[in-house]
């Protein structure tokens, strides 16, 4: 067996899944971002494929196959050419045209079904295939985590109207319910953001875990979750009337604040609290510079400013911009007296700080006594901040929670977004021609063996689940020069086998100590130990992975014991 373990954790191996699949012998670096899988990593990785594939087909999916390089002009037709931005593997044939890697499939889905498809009668269609997919991560890291190169199952919808995409959905929704709950994996569904695949409305598979890369929120008393990018905040109550607040008599006067650049210097400099502080960040939406107004405790949420501005690019203002919208440097921006007449939007809690602290606009100076309405205002209020645990929940106002996850599943509503720039269209009942209304959902195959591992591991190694595991049991003679051990080992190896147990022997001349840490490390559930002292009476160890029991067991029943054990998890795995 081609299976190089390594006792020695990688230096580049940053997570416990990126160590434990390095040291199992499951893959091997290739070059930054990309892997070679090792003889145990696929077969995991085939049967994570499996599960997939069986919960795809369960709910009508048909499996095919696009290839992995795509023309560029269906990509400049629905704008995501320019779009995708820098992630996009790019190249042109010896002809020059232009091609890509594919980062997704949904352009090429949707040409594929329309020049097949003509009458509603078609429809609905589900297509997924799952393949390579390509994206130079600026920053690959942690393994198969975030790699540039992953292996994804990608499926597509096509329905006549939006009930008919809404089906579609749920029987996703469902079948990525019942895909990961036989992984054993833990699971949160949050609301998300689209990024750069679009659509209406969406939602990720998240697997909580301290390594990933994604912030949540959820609510324990409502169900309520979401990605920290998407997650609304609870209402504030509107401030006092404009008309009122306009009769209060300002107390804001300018102050020098030498060198006082950021909210912690402030604290310091003038003894307020950050949440009397308001925050004016200068981006540039579409290559015009916007202000946005953000309690100072508070973060801005950068796709929840897009969104709000309708822009399709949003960045940070460089230093030379602020100052030239403000006439300052950084750090003393504020929302009155800017050189320039820039749209403004605050965050709604900004309307409720008072005797507020903002930059005034000039180097070394903040204005303090401020309060919204009276001394300044906004364009427009709109949710603009992250939301953070602590937070109230939008829904029910209980407090949030918050952790991290690692996203293995996300579901799309893409609405016409495609159908209508490729013209995938069909004729109704009416002999009326309508764009076909599409869902796209993605699994991310490679990152769910990742984040199994991440959630079933010990020091010793890693605990699969039957389901995933590269072979269910391990028989192991401590002594392969006693005739005895061996001959009793390869013959359970075989009553295994042909009751259609995953195992494997380990025959090597190797020191017992060493096959139980190579055991261990790569997580075979069971273990079955031959030994001179079992046999002498006549019995053989069997151990569990999980939780590290062990029982001794008599030769002539221990086969079907272990094939019991084996079934049963798997029974269990496949019913949840």
């Amino acid at each position: 067996m081609f299976m190089p373990t390594l006792r020695e954790v990688p230096s580049e191996a940053e997570i416990p899944s990126h160590q434990l699949m390095l040291r199992a012998g499951m893959m091997r670096k290739a070059m930054s971002g990309v892997y070679s899988y090792l003889p145990l990593g696929y077969r995991v990785i085939r049967k994570v494929e499996q599960i997939v594939r069986e919960e795809m087909d369960r709910q009508g999916g048909q499996e095919l196959l696009f290839p992995a390089i795509q023309p560029a002009d269906i990509w400049k037709l629905t704008g995501r050419w320019e779009d995708y931005g820098g992630e996009m593997f790019r190249l042109k044939d010896r002809g020059g045209r232009e091609l890509c890697l594919g980062p997704t499939h949904e352009e090429l889905a949707t040409i594929t079904l329309r020049d097949e498809t003509r009458s509603y009668r078609q429809l609905p269609k589900l297509v997924y295939q799952i393949q390579t997919k390509f994206r130079d991560e600026i920053r690959p890291r942690f393994g198969v985590m975030r790699a540039r190169e992953f292996i994804m199952k990608d499926m597509y919808s096509f329905d006549r109207d939006d009930e008919g995409c809404e089906v579609s959905y749920r029987k996703m929704y469902e079948a990525y319910r019942r895909a990961f709950d036989r992984m054993g994996l833990h699971y949160i569904v949050v609301e998300a953001e689209s990024g750069a695949i679009g659509g209406t409305h969406n939602h990720e598979f998240m697997v909580v875990s301290d390594v990933g890369e994604a912030g949540i929120v959820f609510c324990e008393a409502c169900g309520y979750a979401a990605s920290e990018e998407r997650a609304d905040a609870a209402a504030v109550p509107e401030p006092e009337s404009a008309p009122s607040l306009a009769a209060d008599r300002s107390h804001a006067r300018t102050i020098a604040t030498p060198d006082v650049r950021t909210i912690d210097d402030l604290i310091g400099f003038l003894g307020v609290s950050p949440r009397q502080m308001v925050k004016t960040m200068v981006f540039v939406a579409d290559g015009e510079p916007v202000a946005a107004l953000i309690r100072g405790d508070r973060d801005v949420n950068e796709v929840k400013l897009r969104r709000a501005l309708g822009c399709a690019s949003l960045e940070l203002a460089a230093p030379e911009v602020i100052e030239e919208v403000t006439g300052a440097p950084v750090g003393f921006a504020g929302p009155i007296g800017l050189k320039q007449a820039i749209t403004i939007i605050a965050d709604p809690e900004v309307l409720h700080v008072v005797d507020g602290v903002i930059g005034a606009n000039a180097a070394d100076a903040h204005i303090v006594g401020v309060r919204y309405g009276v001394d300044f205002t906004a364009h427009r209020v709109e949710d603009i901040r992250i939301v953070v645990a602590g937070d109230e929940c939008p829904r029910c106002g209980t407090p949030l929670k918050g952790a991290r996850g690692i996203e293995v599943g996300h579901l799309f509503k893409l609405g016409t977004k495609y159908s209508s720039r490729l013209d995938a269209r069909y004729l109704d009942e009416a002999g009326q021609e309508r764009s076909v209304i599409m869902g796209s959902y993605g699994i991310g195959i490679t990152r769910c063996v990742a984040a199994i591992i991440e959630e079933y591991h010990d020091a010793d190694g890693i605990i699969w689940p039957m389901s995933v595991a590269p072979y269910h049991v391990i028989v192991l003679p401590l002594n392969t020069t006693d005739e005895q051990q061996l001959k009793v080992a390869e013959s359970l190896h075989s009553e295994l086998e042909k009751l259609g147990v995953e195992v494997v022997l380990d025959d090597r001349d190797e020191r017992p100590g060493v096959k139980f840490k190579d055991a261990d490390l790569i997580g075979f559930p069971v273990k079955v130990t031959v030994g001179a002292r079992g046999l002498a009476q006549c019995r053989v160890e069997v151990g569990l992975r999980r939780g590290g029991q062990t029982t001794m067991v008599g030769l002539d029943e221990a086969a079907t014991y272990v094939s019991e054990l084996v079934r049963s998890e798997l029974a269990l795995l496949s019913k949840l």
